[in-house]
This record gives structure tokens, sequence and C-alpha cells, in this order.
């Protein structure tokens, strides 16, 4: 390669000039001028975005299966479809942007597409054919855009599509020919649109696989079978509901098949004309709803609806007193009788008297205070009652003695106290929702007539004790949910009498004691959630079988060092297979090495704020199945890569939120299984590519809200996301930077890497173009590549026999660099003003980043200037495969010779000779295979 030659003051004076202002110029230069070089740094920067998996404005939400590529897209002001989607994607979610069109070509690519969502864009075309290539579109949604007509072949293509939903756009027209390709189309949803003509919807109710349309919330004033060109439609359900809708007109049979109807919220003046109830005989669900319908009508459609067993009756209540309830509870078939939304503040006795035949009553979402005490008595059948979202401050009378009752809902109310006869002969009843109520007090002899209950739900309450609730026998107990109480503490056995409990939820909102005991006897319990102010291992007894413990750790002034009272607080659980800790208190702890012994079978150990120093290296001695591990808003700085080694399994990890300046960790850490890492807002300014090197698992890794430095330092990362093909990097194209000062405001991928290295390359022959032309002799003979831990090796063996014995001129970055320099320019003047390089390799070089750059830079000039320059000394013994991430270095190392200290072994004369005559060489040019200068035997 011919080098140019450049004077001294043309030299200087780029020197002085600006950042941008010298990259503009050596830019401009080197294109005229070395072609060679180019062509050089376009192999080594070589870019193929078909191969790149970080995606500019998406991500690929991580399968745990491996299954199908999903995309999603969301929240990132596009204003067009990206570019970059995989070819492969199956799964695309494009939903709340800002693009206004979709285009023709915008999707071509993406045949093996199953569902598409581009919901609340602005999207108000769409070009023919633009889903044409979408051939195996099961699911598209458009809802929440600003579509007015659907044209002829605007779905030209989407023959596999069951799917699609137009909900919330602006839809006054829809041509006759729109839906003629979609003829596996079973679900259209066209509700809040602007459609008012039944022609519209005819080819869609001709659609021959249709199952469901919703057309409600529309301009539709009738639907009448003499205006439908059919014979007979196959849908379903069929949603009309808020509809200026006059008339609804059956004198064919045109739905025999229908079998939901929401006519919900009619014009005045409704007019209901089914001549013959064979025409809705599959009918089972009917919605009605407003008093704009008469009563007569209201009766005429009851009469004709024999089929019907579901019926939601809503803002009816003034035809209560005509005996609108009597006339339902006439239908045969009925059983579920929904009265939500009526305004009822008191059930009378009389309102039910003729409904024998329910199982299912709904009253939720009314005003009642109360139900009279024999309201429900007709109802000898009743299996399920709905009393939730009113104002009830009691349970009422009204319930007792329902011997058939299944499901009480008793949610939402105002309920203060639970007696002990509220409940009396229920002896029937499974579940039981006292939720979001003002119970402070749940006394045991309240459930003592519930023989049969598997299920209580009585989370958000102000509990603070549970007295003797559950020492009562709740045998068929199994799920009991008491989250967000008061509870401030719990006694031993305080669930004895709900032995066969699966899964216990007792968080807290306060600080909550546990006694040792707690849960003796729950021997079938897999799951617990609770809160404790302490941890220790006989709290824990009784639980043998448990699978998955969540801890919520207390908020309290004190330190939490005074709450684990046990080095080893989960002993009897051997079986725990999941552990979540929680911990609110910010105060410094110090956490055993035995935190989790006993736990050999725990996969999944999660905490948040728990570790307030380094774990000890020993913290997963005790669970070498571990796969999941999450240790976030914490602060920790640092972790010894010997914290992973006894887990060799690990497949994910999540370290959000932590203090962590490097990755170096993970180098040594031997994560090979490792798939999934998320490292969010820490401290990381640059990223080694060793350490991606050295999870060869990895698919998925985020790293956004991390203070990225934009500089050399991150130049192999910034190659590395844009060109491998398996590891995702989430909203890389995101990553801010942070240092220098005069790149903020811009993005670490936008940093122009060619630009990076072509200046400093240039700079390199320049200086060596410059030397070469005054003929000015080295100024060292050997510049030392070394990392800074190996430092008092450099300085107690090599230095004194070196320079002092042998008498070399030798290069230190920690004596010899201009202090104020950039230290890539110390690193180019230390290279080529030297004869020699020599690089003490060891574990921590090839960790370190700049000693990477050393040796790249060296390499360069030993391949460019074809001269014996690059002297390799290994300081420890490396096996041929841990070199495989450093590709260079391996490459260099098979082709060629190299020195071994731990080789010498007492012989440390002869290997000090060896670099004698190795220095002693001279730079003429030599053939390619002894390049590198060394004199023990080539490795094999």
């Amino acid at each position: 390669m011919t080098v140019p030659t450049v004077s001294e003051p043309v030299f200087n004076h780029i020197l002085n000039f600006t950042g941008n202002q010298r990259m503009l110029l050596l830019r401009t230069t080197m294109l005229r001028s070395l072609g060679s070089l180019f062509l050089l740094l376009s192999a080594l920067l070589y870019f193929n975005p078909s191969l790149a998996y970080s995606l500019r404005n998406c991500t690929v939400p991580y399968s745990d299966d491996g299954g199908d590529v999903s995309v999603t897209c969301t929240g990132r002001d596009l204003t067009s479809v990206p570019g970059d989607i995989p070819k492969n994607v199956r799964s695309l979610d494009l939903s709340t942007n800002r693009i206004l069109k979709v285009n023709r070509h915008d999707f071509s690519r993406l045949s093996k597409l199953i569902s598409l969502q581009m919901v609340l864009n602005s999207v108000s075309h769409i070009d023919d054919r633009a889903f044409e290539d979408l051939v195996k579109l099961r699911d598209l949604d458009l809802r929440s855009n600003a579509l007015t007509n659907l044209t002829d072949n605007m779905f030209q293509g989407l023959s596999s599509l069951h799917r699609l939903s137009l909900t919330s756009n602006q839809i006054k027209y829809i041509s006759p020919l729109a839906f003629q390709p979609l003829v596996s189309l079973q679900t259209v949803e066209l509700s809040y649109n602007e459609l008012s003509q039944l022609t519209d919807i005819v080819p869609i109710l001709q659609l021959p696989n249709l199952y469901s349309l919703q057309a409600g919330m529309n301009k539709f004033t009738s639907l009448e079978s003499d205006e439908l060109p059919f014979n007979s439609s196959s849908l379903r359900r069929l949603w009309f509901n808020v509809n200026p809708l006059r008339k609804f007109s059956i004198t064919r049979d045109v739905f025999p098949c229908l079998e939901y109807l929401d006519l919900s919220k009619c014009s005045p003046g409704f007019e209901w004309d089914v001549t013959d109830g064979v025409f809705l005989r599959s009918l089972k669900s009917l919605f009605l709803s407003g008093t704009e319908v008469s009563f007569e009508t209201y009766r005429t459609i009851l009469q004709s609806a024999h089929a019907v067993e579901y019926l939601w009756l809503s803002y009816v209540k003034e035809w209560f007193d005509k005996g609108l309830i009597n006339v339902a509870c006439q239908m045969p078939a009925l059983t579920y009788l929904d009265l939500t939304f009526n305004n009822i503040y008191i059930l009378n006795n009389t309102l039910l008297q003729a409904c024998s035949n329910i199982t299912k009553l709904g009253l939720s979402g009314n005003v009642m205070s109360d139900l009279s005490e024999k309201s429900l008595r007709p109802l000898n059948q009743l299996e399920q009652l709905m009393l939730d979202h009113n104002f009830l401050p009691r349970v009422p009378r009204a319930v007792r003695g329902l011997s058939t009752l299944l499901v009480l809902n008793l949610a939402s109310n105002d309920i203060g106290e639970v007696g002990c006869s509220d409940f009396l002969h229920l002896s029937s009843l499974l579940q039981l929702f006292l939720e979001d109520n003002r119970i402070s007090i749940l006394r045991g002899c309240a459930l003592q007539d519930l023989k049969a209950l598997t299920y209580l739900n009585i989370k958000v309450n102000p509990i603070f004790r549970v007295y003797d609730t559950f020492r009562v026998s709740l045998q068929n107990l199994c799920i009991l949910d008491m989250n967000m109480n008061r509870f401030r503490g719990f006694s031993r056995g305080d669930f004895q009498g709900a032995h066969s409990l699966l899964t216990l939820d007792l968080k807290s909102v306060f600080d909550c004691s546990v006694e040792n005991g707690t849960f003796e006897g729950l021997r079938r319990l897999k799951t617990l959630v609770l809160s404790s102010d302490s941890l220790n291992r006989d709290m824990f007894r009784g639980m043998p079988n448990l699978t998955s413990l969540t801890l919520y750790l207390p908020a309290s002034g004190n330190s939490l060092g005074h709450h684990i009272n046990d080095d080893s607080p989960f002993i009897y659980l051997p079986f725990l297979r999941s552990l979540t800790i929680y911990n609110s208190n910010q105060w410094f702890v110090v956490i055993s090495a035995n935190l989790l012994r006993g736990l050999r079978y725990l996969e999944d150990f999660a905490t948040d704020t728990f570790f307030t120093e380094t774990p000890h290296p020993d913290t997963f001695s005790h669970t070498p199945c571990l796969t999941d591990l999450k240790i976030t808003s914490s602060h920790v700085s640092y972790l010894e890569p010997k914290l992973f080694e006894p887990i060799p399994n690990l497949q994910f990890l999540d370290l959000s939120k932590n203090r962590l300046r490097s990755l170096d960790f993970l180098t040594r850490a031997g994560l090979s299984a490792l798939r999934w890492l998320k490292l969010t807002h820490n401290e990381v300014t640059a990223i080694n590519e060793t350490v991606l090197q050295s999870l060869p698992a990895l698919t998925y890794l985020d790293l956004f809200g991390n203070p990225f430095t934009c500089d050399c330092l991150n130049v192999d990362f910034i190659q590395w996301v844009k060109n491998n093909n398996q590891t995702q990097v989430v909203n890389a194209y995101q990553y801010d930077c942070y240092f220098p000062p005069s790149k903020q405001g811009t993005r670490l991928l936008e940093f122009d890497i060619q630009s990076f290295y072509a200046f400093y390359l240039f700079l390199a022959f320049i200086y060596d173009s410059r030397k070469r032309k005054k003929g000015a002799p080295d100024v060292y003979d050997a510049f030392i590549s070394y990392n800074v831990h190996d430092e008092a090796w450099v300085y107690r063996e090599m230095i004194p026999v070196l320079e002092g014995e042998q008498g070399w001129r030798l290069c230190l970055h920690h004596r010899d660099f201009q202090p104020g320099k950039p230290i890539i320019e110390n690193i180019v003047d230390a290279i080529y003003s030297s004869r020699k390089t020599i690089c003490v390799i060891s574990q921590r070089y090839l960790q370190s980043e700049w000693c990477s750059r050393e040796i790249q830079m060296a390499s360069f000039r030993l391949f460019d200037e074809q001269k014996d320059v690059l002297i390799l000394l290994f300081l420890e013994e490396i096996p041929d495969q841990q070199l495989s991430p450093y590709h260079r270095m391996r490459k260099l190392v098979r082709r060629r010779t190299y020195l071994s200290w731990p080789q010498a072994g007492q012989h440390t004369g002869v290997f000090w000779q060896n670099i004698r005559r190795a220095l002693e060489t001279g730079n003429a040019p030599t053939d390619d295979t002894n390049l590198l200068t060394a004199s023990l035997a080539p490795k094999n």
C-alpha cells in the first residue's frame, strides 16, 4: 500500500483543527488518496442490513418457547410502516402511532404474517391491494383510525382472514365488492362508525363463514329481512345496539343460526316485527335496555323469544311496576336474568315472584342498600347471585337459607361487618366474593356453615387480624385471597381449619409479624404471598410442598438487618421453585451467603430493592437448578463472576436499576446458557465485545437508560448491534449519548464508526509518513501493551530485565503517555514511534477495551507495512477455545509463534534471552509466515 506524504505545516494544521473540521478534511483527503485503505475498512466494518436483528423502531418480544416471531412498534411516533420488519414475522403491532396511509408495498415482504394490529393511528387511506401479499393473515385490527370508505380492492388477497376490526373509524360507505375476497372471515367489528344503509353490510351477512358482526353505535334505522337479498346467513352473534333503530322485522328465515342479539338503546317508538318465533329458534342471549321502547313492545319481544336462556334488561325500572319481570320470567327457557344498571334501591318481596326457574340472577351496578328478607325466597333453584357494586352496608338477610347457591358476589359494597348468621345454611356455596368493602373483622362463626367453600376473596378490606376466622373447619377451601388488607400479625394455628389450601395471599399494607407455627398443617399449600417484618426458618414450618413464595418486607424506619433473624430462613421449604422478595426499606443490610440454603430445586429467584451491597459469591451455591434471576432496584455496583458459577443453567437475568458500571464480570461468569439479559438504567458507559462473545446463547438484550459514551470505546459494540443476526438489542436505536458533552442529544448508533477508524488510522499513516520522510529514528525500542492488573508483573519482572539489564528503551502508558492527549492518539504515537509492540496477554488483557484497541492498531501496522513489529507474550496459559471470541489474536496465534511465561518455568533466563533476540530483529519486511517474532515452538 502506498502511503501519501503530507508536509509538516499541513500536518500540524490538521492537528489544530476542531474535531468536525479535522474529520471533514481527513475524510475528503482519504476519499481522494486512500482508496485501498477504504477497501480495508469496508471489509472490517461491513454491515449487511439483512442480517441485523435489532430494529430501528420496533422490538421483538421474547418468546420462551421459541415460537412464532412477534414484532411490536407501539408508541414510536411512526408516520409510516418501518422497512426493517423481519420477513419471518407472524405478529406485528403498529398501534398508537401517527401512520396516515397504508401504501401498496408496505407489507409486501411479510407473507408469513398472521396478525396485524394498527390500532390508534390516523389511517385515512389504504391503497388497493395493500394487503395482497398477506395470504396467511388471520387477524387485522384497524380500530380507532380515520377511514371513511372501504373500497373495492382494499382487502384483496386476504383469503385467510378470520377477524377484521374497523371499530371507531368514520366509515360511511362500504363497496359491495370490498368483502368479496374475505371468504374465511368469521368476525367483523364495525361499531362506532357512520354507517346508515343496510345495503352496506349485506355483503358481510352473505359471507359463508360469518360468525359475529358488531355493528352497534352506527346510524342504522332498521333491520328488515325484506331488505336482505339472501335466504339464509350463517351469522350467530349480532350487535346492533345504540343505533337509532326504529324497526326490527324478521318475516323470513334469514337468521336460522342467530344465538346472540344485542338491541340495547333503540329509538323511541321502536317496532318489533317477528311474525313467527321459529325465525329466532336458535336465539339464546338477548340484550335489551331503555324505556324508549314501550312496555307493550317489550312484552311482544319477550313472548316471541322462546329459546332465550340469558336476558339482559337494563334501564327499564319504570316498567317493573307494570309487570315486565313477570313477563320475562315466563319465558320458557330463561335461566339467567340480568338486571344490571336499573337504579334499584331496595329489592322488594314481589319483584321476582314469577322467577322460580331462574338459576342465575344479576343485580350488579344498582344502588341497593338492602334486599327485603323474602325477596329471593321464590328463587328455589338459584345457583349464582351477583350483588356487587351496590351500596349494601351489610350482608342481606335475604341470602340466608339459599341452599342451592353456589356463587355469591358481594364485592364493592359498603359492608363493614360480617355477622355469625350472615351465611346461614349456605351449605352448597363454593365461591364467595367480599373484596373491596369495609370489613375489619371476619369472625370464624360467619363461615361455619360454608362447608363446601373452595374460593374466598376478601382482598382490599381493612382487616387487621384473622382471630378465629380460619380455625373453624373449612376443609374444602383451596384459594384464599386476602391481599391488600391491614394485617398487623398472624399467630400460631390461625389457618389450622383450612388444611386444604393451595393458594394463600396475605399481602398487607402495613408491617406484619408472623409467629412461628402460623402455617402449620398447610401441607397442601403450593403458593403463598406474605408480608412480614422478619424472616426466620421456623415461621415457614408446616408447608413442605410450597412451590411459590412471594415476600413483601416492611417499609419501616428500622434497618432490615434487624429483621432477618436467621441466615437460612427457607430451609424448611425444600420444594420451593419460585421465590420473590420485595423490600421497600432502603437501609443497609448484610445478607448471608446461606440465604437460599436448602432450596436445591429453586428455579426462579427475583428481588427488588433487596441487596444493598454486592451479593456474597456463594449466594447461589445452594440453588443449582436456578434458571431465572432478577436483582433490580438495588445498590449493586459490582458482581463477582464466581457468583454465577453454581448456576450454569441460568437463562434469564435481570439486573435493571442498579449501579453497575461494567459488565466485565459476564466474561468469566460461565453463562453459556443465558438467553435473556436485561440491564436497563444502570451506569454502564461502554460495552466490551468480549462480554457479548462470552454469551453464545443470548437472543435478547436490553440496555436502555444507560449513560453510553459515544466514542471509540463503543465502536465494537455498535458494529455488533448492527451486524449480529442472533441477539436482539431491544430499542438499541433509541440509546442516547451521554458523553462526551458534544454528543449529547444524539443516538449511540448514529456514531460514525468509519470516520472514527478512518481518522485514527489516517493519523497513524501520516505520523509514519512524516517520520520516514524525515528519516527520524524510533523513539522507543518497544511499546509495552498490558492491562493495569498485570502492572505489578511488568514492573517487577519485565522492566528490570529489559530496561535494567538489556538496556532497551520501553514505552509504558502509565509512565510515558502525554497527559491531556486523547488516549487513542497516545496509543497511535506509542505504536508508531516504537520499533516493536509487545502485547502482555492475560485473561484481564482480553477483557480490556483499551488493550483491544492497542493490539488492533499494532496488527494493522503488522499487516499493512509487512514489518516484523508485533511480539505476543502470554502471561497465562489461555486455551485456544478461549481465544475464539478474539478473532484477530486467535488468527495470529494459530499462524505464528509466540512467547509463554508459564512455559518458561524455572528457565526465566532463556525466556528473557528470547525476548532480547526478538527485539534485536530488524523491522525489514519479511514473508508472511515470519512476521511475528518469537523463539518458542509454534502453537498447534
